[in-house]
């Protein structure tokens, strides 16, 4: 408990959190243009693919090309770089770094319950809270208007967002240090959230998939017999059989890996034996990025367990922000991951492989799923925009100060309409960046290999 007068009390907190908006009135933050020297975003891209598989390129650059949201999603740096560009609160937490909507999702927790929360974290680092709030209100207006949405309902959703982040925010403010820790969304939470069956029998669909997506699932799915031995199956340029060096230098950082285990995890990976190992795409804005998928076997051939390991890098975040406490970029992920998400997956861990490359590992399907976006109605992404601001919200109260955060937004909507303001804005800006890279990919400066 903080003594009188101490600077850790609430009181005190919550003024810190009033006193920034003398830095940052919350009304500022509905404002976005573009700097006379704003990085050109597709020289921002190509700046990130120096050093990623050339030859796998194409298919991020594909991907991107198809949709604006898509486009957001694998742009990550460039709206980094544009956020820094504007004064901040000040007021720090753990990001995620890329908050977008597809970036929250259903999987299982070491008790095997089904939570939503976070579920990626390649770019997290320590920065301001509004960094996350502007990416998901961003995100849902982009998606809003890529659904055929009006911009007024664009604007009512990302508003949902950042007003349900707002009232997480301020409730678990409220709430002492173990409460917030112990804080979670389970999966049965959500059916109360949908009104028609129709819609209640999708989300219930949506629920049982997850729980069906697990390593036996992948391993029917992923691996086929072949001269009698279980092989991942080889289907390129998505997946493909890890190469004689790769996959002895798999061999070599999974024991590394294991050392960063708990010792009652390493124990219990100790039961699996190697089977194989091959190379595989994920994501949009992951794409270059070397990545494995490595199945393992227990306590026998139909006893599988699927991991997944993939290079990090620094988080787009880094250049723009003070230094922070991993100097490993897998470790980073690992901590981030760790400090954001309710539950976390037991195998998560990290190593150095190869020419000093960083990377971290976990599981591939560990019941895991996500929403079907694209097929949302208005009301639909409205209910799911309050879903993930919510969910942010528990995120960032876990590794901030959740009351000067909370005395800063206050109890009115002021935030809240500036940012989603600002992410009607940068949808605009979205759909300007999103045609710039066509227009590169049409103009043969990027090569792109569509619908990969």
């Amino acid at each position: 408990m903080s003594a009188p007068g101490s600077p850790n009390t609430p009181a005190d907190r919550t003024l810190r959190g009033k006193a920034a908006r003398k830095r940052v009135p919350r009304s500022a933050h509905a404002s976005w243009l573009p700097s006379v020297d704003r990085p050109d975003p597709v020289a921002v891209l190509e700046r990130q693919g120096r050093d990623r598989l050339p030859e796998l390129l194409p298919i991020r650059y594909g991907r991107m090309a198809a949709s604006p949201f898509a486009f957001l999603r694998g742009a990550a740096a460039v709206m980094a770089a544009d956020l820094a560009a504007a004064p901040h609160t000040g007021l720090t937490v753990q990001l995620c770094g890329d908050a977008h909507l597809l970036n929250f999702g259903l999987y299982a927790s070491p008790e095997r319950a089904l939570l939503f929360d976070l579920n990626d974290f390649d770019e997290t680092f320590p920065g301001p809270f509004e960094w996350d709030v502007k990416r998901l209100a961003t995100s849902v207006a982009v998606a809003a208007r890529e659904n055929g949405h009006s911009d007024a309902k664009a604007g009512r959703a990302a508003l949902a967002s950042v007003t349900a982040y707002r009232t997480a925010i301020r409730r678990l403010a409220r709430l002492g240090e173990l409460d917030v820790w112990y804080t979670r969304i389970e999966a049965d939470e959500l059916l109360p959230l949908v009104h028609s069956l129709h819609d209640r029998r999708r989300v219930e669909s949506t629920l049982g998939r997850a729980r069906r997506r697990t390593s036996l699932q992948a391993y029917g799915k992923l691996t086929d017999v072949v001269d009698g031995r279980r092989r991942i199956i080889h289907d390129p340029p998505l997946l493909e059989p890890a190469g004689t060096s790769d996959m002895a230098s798999l061999r070599k950082i999974f024991s590394d890996y294991r050392s960063t285990l708990s010792e009652e995890r390493r124990l219990l990976l100790d039961r699996y034996r190697f089977v194989d190992a091959a190379r595989k795409v994920v994501g949009v804005g992951s794409v270059g990025l070397r990545c494995f998928i490595v199945l393992l076997a227990g306590r026998d051939a139909d006893d599988p367990l699927f991991l997944q390991i993939k290079e990090a890098r620094r988080s787009v975040l880094e250049e723009h922000l003070p230094s922070g406490p991993y100097t490993h970029p897998g470790h980073r992920v690992v901590a981030g991951q760790r400090l954001l998400q309710a539950a976390g997956d037991i195998f998560l861990g990290w190593m150095s492989g190869p020419q000093g490359r960083a990377f971290y590992w976990r599981q591939l399907r560990d019941m895991k799923g996500s929403a079907d976006v694209a097929a949302m109605s208005p009301g639909d992404l409205t209910t799911y925009a309050r879903l993930c601001g919510t969910a942010l919200a528990r995120a960032h109260a876990r590794s901030g100060d959740r009351i000067a955060i909370a005395g800063y937004l206050g109890g009115g909507d002021t935030f809240d309409r500036a940012t989603a303001d600002f992410a009607l804005s940068y949808a605009d800006q979205t759909i300007t960046d999103h045609t710039t890279l066509a227009t590169a990919v049409d103009a043969g400066v990027l090569k792109a290999a569509p619908g990969v």
